[in-house]
C-alpha cells in the first residue's frame, strides 16, 4: 500500500491552471510579436516609398522627351535650345518675308503694302482717327530683303555708323519686321517733321494710337527698354491680329535673345 501511495503521480502545477488560460503567451512573447509586426511594417512602408519615387522619377524623365527630341538611334537632343543660343543679330530675330500674293496696299499708288489683313485693319484705324482729327500717315510698310539690305549697309556708309550703332536704329536684312508685311512705319500727317523720330511720341496722332491702336490688333514693336535692346521706335507698329501674326512675333518675342557685348 506503502509502495502504490508512492507510485501515484504527483499533481502538476499546471494542471491547476483552466485550460483555455493555458495557451496564452507571456507578456515577453507579446512584447517581442509586435515589435516583429512593428519591424515588418516599417521595411514594408520603405520599399513602397522608394518604389513609388523610382517610379515617378521615371515619369519625370520619360516626360521631358518628345518625339521630335529623338532621334534615328534612339538618343535624345535638346528640342529649344536656350536663350542664350537662340539665333540673332545684334538683338534682331530672323523674319521669313512675306509672299508678293499676301500682300495689298494701304496708299493710293499702291506703293506702300501690308498683309491683306493688315492693310484692311490699317486702313479701318486710318478712316476712325480722322473723326478725331488725326492722320496717320504711313511711312514705309513691307520691305524685301534686298531693300532692307540697302538701308542697313548703305545708310550706315553714308553716315559712318558703327555696326552696332546702326542695328539699334535698323535691323539688318532677314532680320526686320517689316519683311513680314505685318509691320508699318506711322508718321503725324499734321506733323510731318517728327517722322522716323523720337519726337513722335509728342504727337496727337502717337497718343491716339497709344489709346487707340489696340482696338485694331495693333501694337507698338519696340517700346522703351525692350528686351531686344533695340532703340524705342514710337513710330513702329505692327499687325498681331490673326494666328500668323500672333505666331510671327509672340513665338519670337518669347525666346528672348541673347544680349550683344
Amino acid at each position: 500500500m506503502e509502495n502504490e501511495q508512492n507510485t501515484i503521480k504527483q499533481p502538476d502545477p499546471i494542471d491547476d491552471i483552466p485550460e483555455a488560460l493555458r495557451d496564452v503567451p507571456t507578456s515577453s512573447s507579446l512584447s517581442l510579436k509586435k515589435l516583429g509586426l512593428i519591424l515588418a511594417g516599417i521595411v514594408g512602408l520603405s520599399v513602397v516609398v522608394l518604389a513609388s519615387f523610382l517610379v515617378l522619377r521615371s515619369f519625370s524623365q520619360l516626360s521631358q522627351i518628345t518625339p521630335s527630341s529623338v532621334t534615328s538611334s534612339g538618343s535624345t537632343i535638346t528640342e529649344n535650345p536656350s536663350p542664350e543660343a537662340i539665333e540673332n543679330i545684334l538683338g534682331h530675330l530672323p523674319y521669313p518675308e512675306a509672299p508678293p500674293s499676301e500682300l495689298k496696299p494701304i496708299t493710293p499708288d499702291g506703293r506702300i503694302k501690308m498683309r491683306i489683313n493688315a492693310a484692311k485693319s490699317f486702313r479701318k484705324m486710318q478712316q476712325d482717327s480722322r473723326a478725331s482729327g488725326i492722320i496717320l500717315t504711313p511711312i514705309s510698310g513691307f520691305r524685301t530683303i534686298a531693300e532692307q539690305e540697302y538701308l542697313f549697309f548703305e545708310v550706315k556708309r553714308q553716315r559712318n555708323q558703327e555696326t552696332r550703332k546702326r542695328a539699334e536704329v535698323s535691323a539688318p536684312p532677314k532680320y526686320s519686321e517689316h519683311h513680314t508685311g505685318y509691320a508699318v512705319d506711322i508718321g503725324d500727317g499734321n506733323v510731318p517733321g517728327t517722322n522716323l523720330s523720337p519726337s513722335f511720341e509728342q504727337t496727337a496722332a502717337f497718343r491716339w494710337l497709344k489709346n487707340n491702336a489696340a482696338k485694331y490688333s495693333f501694337e507698338i514693336s519696340f517700346p522703351k527698354n525692350n528686351p531686344q535692346g533695340v532703340s524705342y521706335e514710337p513710330w513702329h507698329w505692327r499687325y498681331v491680329g490673326d494666328r500668323d501674326s500672333l505666331e510671327t512675333f509672340y513665338k519670337a518675342r518669347n525666346l528672348q535673345p541673347k544680349s550683344s557685348n
